[in-house]
């Protein structure tokens, strides 16, 4: 299961450097992958690329930005559940 930000984001920003996949991005940025530039996920608040996310898996024992955000807003994804083995098949070799 990917990881997501809820509305609750007050844009601190901790969370972005934490993610090991550059799976997080401000509010309105366009995301990046493979070179290409896609349409921003939400327009109002930080946000997670579900298909970049992997937990954490293979990199830490807990979502990085789950355990640094302040308010508690990085949450599991219910629309995009996954298991550990398809969480390390997205990991990307930093």
């Amino acid at each position: 299961m990917a990881i997501m930000i809820t509305d609750e984001c007050i844009n601190c920003g901790a969370c972005e450097p934490e993610c090991p996949n550059t799976a997080i991005y401000e509010g309105g940025a366009e995301w990046q992958s493979g070179g290409n530039s896609f349409t921003p996920i939400s327009e109002d608040h930080f946000y997670i690329v579900p298909s970049k996310c992997t937990e954490c898996v293979g990199f830490h024992d807990e979502p990085q930005c789950a355990s640094v955000c302040p308010v508690s807003c990085c949450v599991p994804d219910p629309d995009h559940v996954e298991t550990k083995e398809e969480l390390s098949v997205k990991k990307v070799i930093q």
